[in-house]
């Protein structure tokens, strides 16, 4: 039976074979028509992680009367979400059950029963071990894409920070020495002195605190960029972000005497390029004794409020100029590379689509 386009109107449809069905697609504008079954189906057979797909019968919310007619019918369609969370719109006749995907949403629609599948992991509840570690430690817990390999870099960046704090942070007078030799210091190194410290202040912190709250944020995200960039790039953008965060401080207190220390610039750097990479993810917030979770935009940006605020309320002791100028610089670095990481990366990349929703 010959059937025209319910999108082009006079185009006629050609048998195509979609993941082994054999089903009507439009040579014109590339759209397809699904008989009842067919999507399920096809989509049962394509590599997506689901060889039992039922999206037929678990549509997402109905969007209304469709502008398009049922050709085998010759009735108006009804409009929907593919999903709950996943916002590919499609068209649906009620007497047929055919179903009608433009072209430019055929692969989305193929690879959506492992984006359900990724949803329902990054939807969970918050459970209530989750809420007491963040009520007890104050610090984020992140839902996000587990990495595909192992992150070494990340796990030897914590290993070096740990090592060297416990080689001298429980001495006084070895603080002292350690912090004279390989601390930043603007006023010294423009003199040309401890040049070195450019690096090695990275790798220094002033307590257990500090030490504790910059490695378990560099823990949280950094398996993931590592994930996303590979090693060596994921090493250099790290040592990248904190000689930019060394240079806004030197640029915005040149003439200060006050040691510098600590990862937190490069830590700022990653942060920024999270942001920019890895939108579907949630970082929870505690507001006293209530946690929710937030984007990561939400989130950074109420981590930019604290150091802006801190800059033009503290006095000197804390690198506040550090924090955003490395914050800054992994915005660029995030911005810049985005599109390759996404090429290189197809599940980050689906992930970043606007069609997916998360619940938070």
């Amino acid at each position: 039976m010959t059937i025209t386009c319910p999108d082009c109107t006079d185009s006629v449809m050609k048998v195509y074979d979609f993941h082994g069905e054999e089903v009507d697609s439009c040579q014109s504008c590339g759209g397809m028509w699904f008989e009842n079954g067919e999507l399920n189906a096809a989509l049962s057979k394509a590599d997506n992680g689901d060889d039992k797909v039922r999206v037929e019968e678990t549509l997402g919310q109905h969007l209304g009367q469709s502008t398009r007619r049922c050709n085998h019918c010759d009735c108006s369609m009804e409009h929907y979400y593919l999903m709950d969370g996943y916002q590919i719109e499609v068209d649906v006749c009620h007497r047929c059950s055919g179903v009608w995907i433009d072209e430019h949403e055929r692969q989305k629609v193929v690879q959506s029963p492992m984006v359900k599948q990724l949803l329902a992991d990054l939807d969970a509840k918050i459970s209530v071990k989750t809420w007491l570690f963040q009520f007890l430690s104050q610090m984020p817990v992140e839902f996000s894409l587990e990495p595909k390999s192992r992150p070494m870099i990340t796990y030897l960046l914590l290993a070096l920070n740990i090592l060297i704090f416990m080689g001298y942070g429980f001495n006084l007078d070895a603080t002292d020495r350690v912090f004279e030799n390989f601390a930043m210091q603007s006023s010294e190194l423009l003199a040309g002195h401890h040049p070195w410290s450019l690096l090695s202040h990275m790798f220094l912190h002033g307590d257990i605190m500090h030490l504790a709250g910059n490695m378990y944020f560099l823990y949280v995200v950094g398996d993931n960029l590592e994930d996303a960039l590979g090693r060596m790039k994921f090493l250099g953008f790290y040592l990248l972000c904190g000689f930019a965060a060394a240079a806004a401080q030197i640029v915005a207190e040149p003439g200060s005497s006050v040691y510098m220390v600590g990862a937190s610039g490069a830590i700022a750097g990653l942060f920024g390029m999270y942001l920019m990479w890895f939108r579907h993810a949630s970082l929870t917030f505690m507001f006293v004794i209530y946690q929710k979770k937030l984007s990561p935009m939400a989130f950074f940006a109420i981590w930019l409020a604290f150091n802006i605020i801190g800059l033009l309320m503290a006095g000197e002791g804390v690198a506040y100029w550090a924090h955003i100028g490395g914050f800054v610089a992994g915005l660029v670095i995030g911005a810049r590379l985005k599109a390759k990481v996404m090429q290189n990366n197809p599940l980050l990349a689906m992930m970043n689509e606007p069609e997916v929703k998360i619940s938070r």
